[in-house]
């Protein structure tokens, strides 16, 4: 006989906890719905990035509406808001905060008090983020990895959930300058967001030249959040597919054993470094969010390919040939999701 432990969660209440996700989930698609127009598969990305734990860029010309997504989700949290306009004179103490003097009335006595910065909200907007320089990029490694800030010896904690959503400009290189691959890593989706469709253009003429201002209402806090989070990172996972998740990420890797399409395939070619271990936590973790969507509490191959891109796409640094050959990572990515097999190799294949 099983014994359940006390505060272990019966399968009926982890279906329950399911159900309800899922209803959350497509609530909030329905809210952003409001107000953008059409881009589902990117704000299904960002959704799928917030309940995973992760940040997310954005990449896309200008107005498409990268901004306008951030700023609705959060109308739909019931969370701290600040945006970031990041300038090539803005500096790190602009965004983290800056110790200043100050003096009580009473006594005359001077100390430093710390001034929280606009990072210290729990969705962040950091618009144009490749406009700013390396220095105050940096600025926001350490919140966007250890959920932290450190400013004049002091670490101070940021609240849970804290997301970071951060937009840039593909084509205009004046004044830019590009994500160090360090920070890049940090992200654990790329999404780019297109042009939109005929008929999502005229309705966003007809919201936009007309008299609405629809709003998106309310829909999730906090500690919901972090609940499904927690929900999230117990979906179960077997070990082929943990398996098919490693290899991957080492068919980015070059001369490596997995390389995708061996000596002479795209990775050898066109790749001049694969992508690190959070790219296999962005994979699977994404995959968890997708498989409870789809109404499963495991994750599939499917359910993996589905965030090959997202996940590889900003991870995978390309070579001069690729560039003379007018080949993309997108390009890449895709002949690694085809011809990386499913079929276990290693020590999942005995399993």
């Amino acid at each position: 006989m099983t014994n359940i432990q006390p505060n272990q969660p019966t399968p009926k209440e982890v279906e329950q906890q399911c159900d309800d996700f899922r209803k959350t989930f497509d609530q909030l698609l329905s809210e952003i719905g409001k107000v953008i127009v059409g881009h589902k598969p990117v704000v299904e990305a960002v959704l799928t990035a917030m309940f995973a734990g992760g940040n997310v860029l954005l990449e896309g010309v200008p107005g498409l509406g990268k901004t306008l997504l951030v700023r609705t989700l959060a109308d739909a949290l019931h969370l701290p808001f600040s945006r970031i306009q990041f300038t090539p004179d803005l500096m790190p103490a602009d965004v983290i905060g800056t110790n200043i003097v100050t003096e009580d009335p009473d006594t005359g006595r001077r100390q430093f008090e710390f001034q929280r910065g606009p990072i210290f909200a729990q969705v962040v907007l950091a618009d144009e983020i490749n406009r700013a320089t390396p220095k105050t990029q940096s600025a926001l490694l350490e919140a966007m990895q250890e959920r932290s800030i450190t400013s004049g010896g002091t670490t101070y904690k940021l609240d849970k959930p804290f997301l970071v959503l951060a937009t840039q400009n593909p084509i205009e290189q004046e004044g830019t300058y590009p994500l160090p691959e360090a920070q890049l890593d940090r992200f654990i989706f790329k999404v780019d967001v297109g042009y939109s469709q005929l008929d999502d253009l005229v309705t966003i003429l007809d919201r936009t030249t007309g008299g609405d201002n629809p709003q998106a209402s309310r829909v999730i806090d906090g500690p919901a959040i972090l609940k499904a989070q927690a929900l999230i990172r117990d979906v179960v996972v077997a070990p082929h597919v943990k398996e098919y998740v490693a290899r991957l990420v080492l068919a980015t890797h070059p001369e490596g054993r997995f390389a995708a399409g061996g000596a002479n395939g795209p990775t050898n070619r066109y790749i001049r470094c694969g992508a690190s271990p959070r790219a296999a936590q962005a994979l699977l973790l994404g995959a968890k969010v997708k498989a409870v969507t789809e109404g499963r509490f495991h994750v599939s191959f499917a359910d993996v390919k589905h965030m090959g891109l997202l996940a590889l796409r900003h991870r995978v640094l390309l070579n001069f040939e690729a560039e003379a050959d007018r080949v993309v990572a997108d390009d890449i990515v895709n002949q690694i999701l085809e011809l990386t097999p499913t079929q276990p190799v290693g020590l999942a294949a005995t399993v």
